[in-house]
Order: structure tokens, then C-alpha cells, then sequence
């Protein structure tokens, strides 16, 4: 059913493709993606801990405010395609440089904010400028590095990606409580800055030109059925990995635990990838991909096995330590697969499946909005864990099959 892949691989008409990969990325290369990336992952990820803190010093309504939140993840998905169809058009680098400038300057705005209506707009801009940065360092990698070396880079990436959306999390509790919450937003702001002037140093795999249609990329991925293939895996992989995750910390506060405890034990998750990354690249080679994927799904299986039975600190911190190496093993593995279906079109298909994973995320929410509200997490937790055994089955018999 899915042995035709030359619509992936090769396309008189498509989009400008890449050189052949040369032999290695130099590691100052590599710290600079990391660095995007990790930036990328804060600034998503550090609002969520300021919310009650910023209605209060803004004298807004905290629903007002929380539409700063759901306006950035929003912006953030949609923007995924969009920077992919401009990175396989114009290059990675150049898309990625101009996304942190812009994005340097809507989180200056964020800290500057005088209510919570500028603050929306600003934090929605953050998002879609930011959205450019995890495809476009990840299809970087898909142009230079070889198939069978990727997932190592790609798995340092991915502990980056983690270890932001942990200090995100942490960094922005503690700075909005102590400090001001202004100075989480300018953090990444000057972070940012600095790398969209760094990253000039990186080289721009050379382009053959073509005098394609603005839209090709969108056909070659979406006629390739493999890549429907990879993107209803990372769909369901969204709301397993990433929707479900995010209950953990409400899961404890329900209990009474404190706030700055739950979003301790939640940072576990990035504490568990980073952890993890080095084993998982030094398998990378050794196991199958079919193999490191059933690994990670098992780890995800357990973690939410023993949330099911117990809510309790000691559980969860297992839990989220369990889902961060469950994601080193799975989402790298799956990750790097879909970087390979569609060469000509990488960026735009890595788009599309960041896009299919964000969704499964806001698809596992917005279904289990109702059992959270009466706190039942175990119930929800014992749905992840059953949901984790078709998504390991899928990933890895199609990655078995996919050549």
C-alpha cells in the first residue's frame, strides 16, 4: 500500500533541493540549532506559570489574560506550515534568523505590555515567529546530515527542545515571584536577538534554482502516502505524548500539593529526556528503529500505568520522568523518520508534522476537558495508557516497513 515513494524522493518540478549531505555537523552548528530551539521552547512554554501573577499586576480578568496563552499555541500551529513552505523555498537559515529577529522584538513588546489586550497581540506574534524555529533546525539537519546518522543530532535537538520546556516552566515561576514577570519575556528576547545575528555563520546548503509553483511542496508532501502515514502516527503521538502530559502537574494540585511542587515534578519530563538522550544515541545504530520505538512506548505504557494507580509526588515524579525517556526513545525515532519522506519538500513535511502533532495535543485536551474539570485523572491517565499501545504498534510496524 505504501511502496511508492518517488513522489518524495524526486520531482522535476518541485521545490529546490537540497546538496547531497555532507559527512558530519559541526558542533558549534549544532549548539546554535539547540540554542533556537531551547529559545523557541521557553518563550512557548514560560506564560503558563505567570498567569495568575500577570492578571494580578495588570488588574485583568484572569480569562482576559489566559487568552495570551491560547492565542500563542494557536498562532504557533498555524504558522508551522507556512515557515515550512518559506524554508523550502528561501533556506532554513535565512527563514530562521529573520523568525528569531522578529520574534527578539514581539517578546520586548510582551515585557512591555501595559494591559492585557497588548499583551495578547504581542504574545500571539511571539508565537508565530517562534513557530519557525523547531522545523526549520530540524530540516537544517535533514539537508546535511546522512539518514543514518540523524537521529543523534536530531536526539541532542530534542533534549534542547526538552530542557526549554522545563526551564520554562521552573525559570518563569521563580522570576515572576520574585522579580517581575516582565523579565521572563525579555529573557528570550535577548536571547533571541543574539542568535539571529549568530546564526549568519551558518552555512546555507546550496539550492538548485526551480521555477516551481509557491504550492509545491504542500503537493509533494500531500500526495505522498507515507507522509500521511507519518503524520496520523504523530497525531496520535500528540495527544499521548504532549496532551495528556499536561496533567500531571493538575493531577497533584487537585491533591493540594503546592503550585511551584506540581510544576517541579512536571519539569521531571525534560529532567527524564535529557537523561536519556545520550543512551538513546549511543543505540542509534545498534537497534532498530522499530526497536527504540517499542522502548519508548513501553516507558510511556508504564508512566501512565502507575499515574492510573496512584496520584501521589512519588508516583508522578516516576511518571514524568518515565514520559521524558519515553519521548527521547519514541518522538527522536519518529521524528527523524519524518525528515526522510519527503527530501524535496523536507521543511513543509516537517511542518505539516509538527502541525499534526500539535493538533493531536489540542485534540486529547479539548476531549478531556470535561473529566478534568472533576479532577479525574485517573480515568484520563488509564485512556493515555491504553492509547499508547496503538500508537506503538503503528510507529513501528510502519517504520519497519518504510524504506
Amino acid at each position: 500500500m505504501f511502496s511508492d515513494r518517488s513522489v518524495s524522493t524526486s520531482s522535476p518540478t518541485g521545490p529546490a533541493q537540497p546538496t547531497e549531505p555532507v559527512p558530519a555537523l559541526p558542533a558549534r552548528s549544532l549548539r546554535l540549532l539547540r540554542a533556537a530551539g531551547l529559545i523557541s521552547n521557553f518563550d512557548r512554554f514560560c506564560i503558563a506559570p505567570m498567569l495568575l501573577i500577570i492578571a494580578d499586576r495588570l488588574g485583568a480578568d484572569l480569562s482576559k489574560v489566559a487568552l495570551a496563552a491560547g492565542g500563542y499555541y494557536l498562532a504557533y500551529g498555524l504558522m508551522q506550515p507556512v515557515w515550512g513552505l518559506a524554508g523550502d523555498r528561501l533556506g532554513r537559515i535565512r527563514v530562521m534568523r529573520f523568525s528569531l529577529a522578529a520574534g527578539s522584538l514581539a517578546a520586548v513588546l510582551s515585557a512591555l505590555a501595559p494591559n492585557a489586550e497588548t499583551l495578547i497581540v504581542a504574545r500571539a506574534v511571539s508565537g508565530a515567529c517562534f513557530a519557525a524555529c523547531i522545523p526549520a533546525s530540524l530540516s537544517h539537519i535533514g539537508d546535511v546530515v546522512p539518514a543514518e546518522r540523524r537521529q543523534r543530532p536530531l536526539t541532542d535537538l530534542m533534549t534542547a527542545f526538552a530542557l526549554g520546556t522545563a526551564l520554562g516552566t521552573v525559570v518563569a515561576g521563580v522570576l515572576a515571584h520574585y522579580v517581575s514577570w516582565r523579565a521572563v519575556f525579555l529573557l528570550p528576547a535577548l536571547l533571541a536577538g543574539y542568535l539571529s545575528h549568530a546564526l549568519r555563520r551558518l552555512p546555507e546548503p546550496a539550492r538548485t534554482p526551480s521555477g516551481a509553483g509557491l504550492l509545491t511542496p504542500f503537493r509533494i508532501v500531500l500526495t505522498t502516502r507515507w507522509m500521511w502515514y507519518v503524520m496520523a502516527v504523530a497525531l496520535l503521538e500528540g495527544a499521548v505524548m504532549l496532551g495528556f502530559l499536561t496533567y500531571l502537574a493538575p493531577a497533584l494540585e487537585a491533591r493540594g500539593v503546592p503550585a511551584a511542587v506540581a510544576g517541579a515534578v512536571s519539569a521531571l519530563y525534560g529532567v527524564g529526556a535529557m537523561a536519556s538522550a545520550q543512551l538513546v544515541k549511543k543505540l542509534v545504530g545498534r537497534w532498530s528503529p522499530a526497536m527504540l520505538i517499542a522502548a519508548g512506548g513501553a516507558q510511556a505504557a508504564a508512566a501512565y500505568a502507575l499515574a492510573t494507580v496512584s496520584r501521589s509526588v512519588p508516583a508522578l515524579g516516576v511518571a514524568a520522568l518515565l514520559l521524558g525517556t519515553g519521548w527521547s526513545f519514541l518522538h527522536t525515532t519518529v521524528q527523524s523518520w519524518a525528515t526522510a519522506v519527503t527530501p524535496t519538500a523536507r521543511a513543509t513535511g516537517v511542518a505539516m508534522f509538527g502541525v499534526s502533532l500539535y493538533g493531536g495535543s489540542a485534540l486529547a485536551g479539548s476531549l478531556t476537558a470535561s473529566a478534568a474539570a472533576h479532577h479525574e485523572y485517573g480515568a484520563i491517565f488509564a485512556a493515555a495508557a491504553v492509547l499508547t499501545i496503538p500508537l506503538t504498534f503503528a510507529a513501528a510496524v510502519g517504520r519497519a516497513r518504510w524504506r
